[in-house]
């Protein structure tokens, strides 16, 4: 099965991956422009919800749930939900 993989320009894909054959750099970058994790963390003794992209990076803490899956929205990202 090969998917193309889109740029966030809207143009042509840049590329096509087979995923019968990704590396470990395309697996990495897979889904990092479309994926973002929320997970409740404690920040200075408060539950809080961080987000990050799907390869691990830190996008931002937010002190509601609600609002951390609505700002994940806003960059026209999916939400998935790490306990």
């Amino acid at each position: 099965m090969t998917i193309p993989s889109s740029n966030r320009t809207g143009g042509p894909p840049a590329e096509s991956i087979d995923i019968r054959h990704l590396s470990i750099e395309q697996l990495a970058r897979l889904g990092v422009s479309q994926i973002a994790y929320v997970k409740p963390v404690m920040m200075n003794g408060a539950m809080a919800y961080a987000i990050h992209a799907a390869d691990g990076t830190p996008m931002a803490v937010a002190g509601d749930r609600e609002v951390a899956i609505a700002a994940v929205h806003q960059q026209e990202m999916l939400a998935s939900l790490v306990h």
